[in-house]
């Protein structure tokens, strides 16, 4: 018999994240790179000197929270900053030597952290979950005022 599923996504879907981020951040050596951090990591491991812009967008986040992010990272020397050739407005991101460290050992500790969320899932069930948590970006898009 299977157990009776809880089904209040919105309640399931905040604890989950509330305690997943309390976990990340319990597991964060003292200075060490945030979840954020890693994130922004990650977009340049992809394509270093990526427009500020495009990263925020890569990430979900507007102009305010990207150039945050960028000036803590950059304060951090994991990043640097540097004004476009082709457009003086916009800024390109790109890796520092500490920034490709840093990259290498979030990747070691993501493909961990993967491997611990799905565990006891089977590659179909996650493909679902993962299909799904994707459907909520366009139910919800981001508008252009956030």
């Amino acid at each position: 018999m299977n157990p009776i599923v809880d089904r209040r996504l919105i309640f399931l879907l905040n604890v989950a994240q509330r305690r997943l981020q309390r976990w990340l951040a319990a597991q964060a050596p003292k200075g060490g790179v945030t979840a954020a951090q890693t994130g922004l990591l990650f977009v340049l491991g992809r394509r270093d000197g990526v427009v500020m812009g495009e990263a925020g967008a890569a990430l979900d986040l507007g102009m305010p929270g990207i150039s945050g992010l960028v000036d803590r990272m950059v304060e951090a020397e994991l990043i640097e900053k540097r004004a476009d050739p082709n457009d003086g407005r916009a800024w390109r991101l790109w890796l520092t030597p500490a920034g490709k460290k840093a990259l290498a050992r979030s990747k070691a500790g993501v493909a961990e952290l993967n491997a611990r969320l799905t565990e006891g899932f089977t590659d179909a069930e996650i493909e679902i979950v993962a299909r799904w948590l994707t459907s909520l970006q366009a139910k919800f898009p981001k508008g252009e005022d956030q």
